[in-house]
């Protein structure tokens, strides 16, 4: 879930371009020509050129404003390619990318709202390094995962649905959370088509002006904090049905690849720090901890899936994973009696010190994951 697409960071926290977050052990800093600066303010969003060859390339990223900000790469149809979010005022992140000849458009959104500020920018010529084909089983693999969890959600969708629609307020609130683990464990995918999530999985905050709140958090505003179940509520079920099967449907024909697989878990991770771990994102329900693990799931099956390359180019990383995964995965078992259930502690029980923990517990994970995706495409020195 984002607000207004995005999320707001309170805690420290796809296949004509892949982006690679971090920076890679290899950089092309000898390379000017593929450098690209883009210099973010909270009114301007420059890049130090326009066209750049096809193939490896390196967005430094700046931000000289006062407000947090976000770097988009977008296809022309506004699809999301990949972002770099969170980048404070008077700090730099790196995205290194593999292009394939196009346009696309680089956006600023200082604030993290809007459209941003953008600028046109064109890969021409070049060519793309021939792939590991062990990559492209991973892709495959994943896409068929991605695929799975929505193929699960809907019918849990449906019977949370039908329990709206027939008024049943208690049946409703126990298919709630069970309802939203697909989506939670492969939400990138959803997110890179841009016009699915802002309808199944925005929360108040996060409309954009004259959009009309729609989706899961709507319910479960009903469900918990108005205690009752509207006629209007009964026409929101049958609409969450409908975009859910658009995303069901769409899932197939994602961009998918092995770096943006690796970029999604770190996205992942995010939406653990700026939704679940601060409580706002089930903020009437407190099942908080159940997206959390499907978050976490997720992020998991695509570092199993890259996890052989990755090992090779890169064995300290991998091991440092594995310690940091299982770690949090332990942390969170501290919150069900049942290792295999999705029964979770609520929220609003879990006080501020065991929620340090595991926001501790996210950041000591979300740094590594942040190098996985250039483990993938570039040998350690």
């Amino acid at each position: 879930m984002r607000v207004a697409r995005l999320s707001v960071l309170t805690f420290t926290a796809v296949a004509a371009l892949t982006a690679v977050t971090g920076c890679t052990e290899k950089g092309s800093s000898g390379d000017s020509d593929r450098v690209i600066d883009v210099t973010a303010t909270d009114s301007k969003c420059e890049v130090s050129k326009k066209a750049f060859p096809a193939g490896h390339v390196e967005l430094a990223i700046e931000n000289k404003g006062s407000k947090v900000t976000e770097v988009y790469v977008l296809f022309p149809d506004d699809r999301i390619v990949t972002e770099r979010e969170n980048i404070g005022p008077g700090t730099k992140q790196k995205v290194t990318a593999e292009v394939k000849a196009g346009d696309y458009t680089i956006a600023c959104k200082p604030g993290m709202k809007g459209d941003g500020i953008r600028q046109e920018v064109k890969a021409t010529g070049g060519s793309v390094a021939q792939r590991d084909p062990r990559l492209d089983a991973a892709v495959a693999a994943y896409r068929k995962y991605a695929q799975e969890q929505a193929d699960a959600t809907l019918p849990l969708a449906k019977t949370f649905a039908a329990a709206v629609k027939a008024g049943d307020l208690e049946a409703a609130k126990k298919a709630y959370a069970p309802s939203r683990i697909g989506w939670e464990r492969t939400e990138p995918v959803a997110e890179s088509f841009g016009d699915i999530d802002p309808k199944v999985d925005v929360r108040a905050d996060g409309l954009e002006g004259g959009q009309k709140w729609t989706g899961w958090h709507r319910l479960e505003k009903s469900l918990w904090q108005d205690k009752k179940i509207t006629a209007e509520d009964k026409t929101l079920a049958d609409q969450l049905i409908t975009d859910l099967t658009d995303w069901q449907n769409r899932v197939g024909k994602a961009d998918i690849t092995p770096t943006s697989m690796a970029n999604g878990a770190k996205e992942l991770l995010d939406e653990v720090a700026t939704g679940k771990v601060t409580g706002e994102e089930e903020r009437y329900s407190h099942t908080d901890l159940v997206d959390f693990k499907a978050n976490v799931e997720g992020a998991e099956k695509s570092y199993a899936l890259l996890k052989p390359v990755a090992k090779e180019n890169n064995a300290a990383l991998v091991t440092e994973l594995d310690k940091q995964f299982a770690a949090l995965n332990t942390l969170l078992d501290k919150y069900r009696a049942d290792k295999t259930s999705y029964d979770f502690t609520s929220y609003d029980k879990v006080g501020d010190g065991d929620r340090k923990q595991l926001s501790d517990g996210v950041n000591a994970l979300a740094e590594p994951l942040s190098k996985l995706a250039a483990a993938v495409v570039t040998k350690s020195s």
